[in-house]
Formats: structure tokens, sequence, C-alpha cells
């Protein structure tokens, strides 16, 4: 029986697959899988993934004929897991020797749906540590209650789906697959669908995956069209959460932090093409008069006078027909 199923999404990583690759050799056991999912790579990563098939116990490699991106390449992974339990890594970070057998321990002593993990973060040389934004450690909780407060970061914004692991029930139940096509902010209503239908969660402090930061085909560093996405992502957040039994509760959290992703993108919005950041801007402020309007001022009440009054100009522009719906 498959204790471990880990997905591991690659699309032109040939730098980096080999170490990640490495460290998930440094991770098998031979009651885990790897699910290598290339999504339609151009270079050599998938003659890498080739080799690491016949080399690293428990590989296999699932291929896409077409680039699906990130959330969709998961699926795959996915609808192919055999395990227990389930987690990720993205195919150009990698992992510290035998940390998922610490990471299963923690899950199955607390038996809970899914734990949430610390991880550190590597921008070239440097090394820091990012923490789940909760301090209780190592308890089962009612994940619902880590929502909250609308206006503190909370465990909904430490959204990356690596930096956990999550009981097979999850998948059985339909939240842990991914919107198919979303190419960023995949993890945004994912993450928030957990914490509002799981039944239990916990918070522990491993320091096992190592998350690289500012590669250059990342499209966290690339201002073209798919960024955009983070609307329909956020959009989802908002609809899905409105139709929860805690909507009045809840709603304020998710409008604010997506009035701060508008924002954030806003402020760097140089680094968007001309045609892309006029599409940001329409996009942006046909989604501010899609929000309750009510919770939506009180969210810009609440935030600072440069980011409120950014998004309060915003919220006048006339919106497009073609982006108004």
């Amino acid at each position: 029986m498959v204790k471990l199923s880990v997905v591991v999404p690659f699309y032109n990583v040939q730098t980096y697959a080999p170490d990640t690759l490495r460290s998930l050799a440094a991770n098998a056991r031979e009651d885990f899988e790897f699910l290598l999912v290339d999504d339609c790579s151009r270079d050599e990563t998938p003659q890498i993934l080739a080799r690491a098939e016949g080399e690293l116990p428990g590989a296999r490699v699932l291929r896409h004929e077409q680039n699906g991106g990130l959330a969709t390449a998961r699926n795959t992974g996915l609808d192919a897991a055999a395990g227990e339990y389930v987690t990720f890594l993205d195919g150009d970070d990698w992992l510290a020797p035998r940390y998922y057998e610490q990471l299963l321990a923690v899950i199955e002593e607390l038996d809970c749906d899914f734990v949430r993990t610390d991880h550190v973060q590597c921008t070239a040389r440097t090394r820091s540590v990012h923490r789940v934004p909760y301090g209780r450690r190592n308890v089962a909780l009612d994940p619902r209650e880590l929502i909250l407060p609308a206006d503190r970061s909370t465990s909904v914004d430490y959204a990356f789906a690596w930096a956990g692991i999550y009981h097979r029930r999850l998948l059985d139940d339909g939240l842990l697959h991914f919107r198919h096509g979303l190419r960023t902010a995949e993890d945004r209503p994912w993450i928030w669908r957990l914490h509002r239908e799981a039944r239990s969660m916990a918070v522990t402090g491993l320091l096992g995956v190592f998350y690289r930061r500012g590669v250059a085909s990342s499209l966290t560093q690339i201002g073209d069209v798919r960024q955009l996405d983070f609307i329909r992502a956020f959009d989802q957040v908002i609809e899905e959460t409105a139709r929860d039994r805690d909507a009045q509760r809840l709603l304020p959290k998710a409008v604010r932090t997506y009035c701060a992703i508008i924002s954030h993108h806003l402020g760097s919005i140089e680094r968007f093409e001309p045609p892309v950041a006029r599409k940001l801007r329409a996009l942006s402020a046909a989604a501010l008069k899609r929000m309750p309007q009510d919770i939506l001022k009180e969210a810009l009440d609440s935030m600072d006078t440069q980011r409120a009054s950014r998004l309060r100009r915003l919220r006048r522009r006339p919106v497009p027909a073609e982006v108004a719906a």
C-alpha cells in the first residue's frame, strides 16, 4: 500500500530539476510514490525526468501534450495518486533529507485532515525562514477558526500547497483539486476551501522545504497576461465564501485580501506591457464593482491611505463593457 503520494509538476526547469530529484531520492521510501508531471516542457526537462523514472524509487512520469499550467499539472498528479496521504513539491524547489518521514509522523500522530508547516525561502544565496502565521503548534485545530481576523495575516494567506501534507479523505471529498487552467494564485481558492470545509488541521514547525524564489521562468517574475489569473482566483474565493454559512463573518477577510492583492499589482504595474497593464486596470475595476459594496467600503476604510486611495480611484473608473460582467 502507498503511504504517501508526492505530486511534482515540472515545466522548463532543466537547471533545477536535478537538485529537486536528488532531494526526492533522499526522501524515498518503499511505500512512497513520486508523481512527476511534465507539463509539456520544451527544454531538457523531459529527458531528465525519463532518467529519473528509472533511477528514483517510486517515480512515475506523467506527461502533458499541451502546457496546462501549475493547477492543471497538480490535478493530473492528484488523479493518479494512490497514497493514504498526499503532498506537493514544485519542480524547482528541494527538500531536506528524510523530511517527508518527519512530516508524515506529525499528521499520523495528530490524526487530522491536514498539517501546514514552515519553510525556507531561498533567493540567490539568501536564506530566510517563513512561518505559518499561527502560533500554536502540533495541536489539532478547527481550520475555520484560523481564517480570521480580517486585518492580520492568517493561515489562508500562507497559501503554499507544498507547505503541508493532506489526508486522502480530502482528495476523496473533492477538496484537494485545483481550478483547471489557473496560471497564478491557484493556491488561493484552494486554501480557502480547505479551511472552510476540512474538519481538522494542525501547524508544525518543520523546516524541510526549500522554496526557490526569483526563478526567471516563474510567473511571479513575468509581467504577462497570465498574471491576471489572480482575478479569476479571487473571484472564486469571494463567490464560494459568499455561499458559506459564516459568510458575513468571513467575507470581510476575503474582500480585504482581494483588495490588497489588486493594490499590490497596481503598485508594480510598470512591469507589465502596456496592453496588459490596461487590462489589469479594467479587470480590477470590474472586480471592485462585483464585490459586496458595504464590505468593500469597510475594507477600504481600514486600509492605509496610499492603498485605499489607489483603490478608490480605480473604483470610480468606467468599466469597458467587455470586462464588466
